[in-house]
C-alpha cells in the first residue's frame, strides 16, 4: 500500500469539498447535522484553507486513489500552541489499515511545533486514535485535558513535535 500525504493543490479544492461532504455525513452521527435545501452539508469556509497563509489543506492518497484530507490552521485555544488539526478525515475503506496513523505522523512530524487537536466528546474512537498517535510518536511531549467552557467541550490534546518542546 503506497500512502501519499501532501499539500492539496488549488486544482484539488473541489475534490476536498466532495470528501468534506463524506466527512460531514460520517460526523452527522455525532452532531446531528442535517442536509441543507440543496442536499449538502456544506462547510462554512473551505476556501480559506487555500487563501490564508496560516491555513493548509492536505490530501491523503492510497495507491493513487483519494483516501482523505486534513485541514490545519493556527486558530488555537492555548496561545502557547502554534497549530491545530481542524478536520481529519480518512475514508472508511482505508480506516484501520494504518492510513490515518501515517497521515497524522507525516503532518505533525513534518511541521515541528506545539500542536492542538480537539476531539468531540461523542467520538471516543477519535480520542483513542489521537491518544495512541501522540503517545507512540512523541512520548512525554503530549498532554490531554478535557475542557468544558465557552470555547470547547471535550478532549483537547497538545503535543510538542519538536525534539526539545515541553508540553
Amino acid at each position: 500500500m503506497n500512502i501519499e500525504v501532501r499539500l492539496a493543490h488549488t486544482s484539488e479544492r473541489l475534490v476536498v469539498r466532495h470528501m468534506m461532504e463524506l466527512y460531514q455525513h460520517d460526523f452527522s452521527e455525532y452532531d446531528g447535522t442535517d442536509l441543507d435545501e440543496h442536499g449538502q452539508y456544506g462547510y462554512y469556509d473551505l476556501d480559506c484553507f487555500w487563501i490564508n497563509p496560516n491555513f493548509s489543506a492536505f490530501i491523503i492518497k492510497v495507491d493513487e486513489k483519494w483516501a482523505g484530507f486534513v485541514l490545519v490552521n493556527d486558530e488555537v485555544l492555548n496561545p502557547d500552541n502554534s497549530a491545530a488539526i481542524v478536520e481529519f478525515f480518512v475514508m472508511r475503506k482505508y480506516r484501520r489499515h494504518g492510513v490515518g496513523q501515517y497521515a497524522a505522523k507525516a503532518i505533525l512530524g513534518a511541521h515541528p511545533g506545539r500542536w492542538e487537536i480537539k476531539v468531540i466528546q461523542e467520538n471516543p474512537a477519535a480520542f483513542v486514535f489521537w491518544q495512541n498517535i501522540v503517545k507512540a510518536n512523541w512520548p512525554g511531549q503530549e498532554h490531554a485535558v478535557t475542557m468544558n467552557d465557552e470555547h470547547w467541550h471535550g478532549p483537547l490534546f497538545t503535543v510538542a513535535t519538536n525534539s526539545g518542546g515541553q508540553v
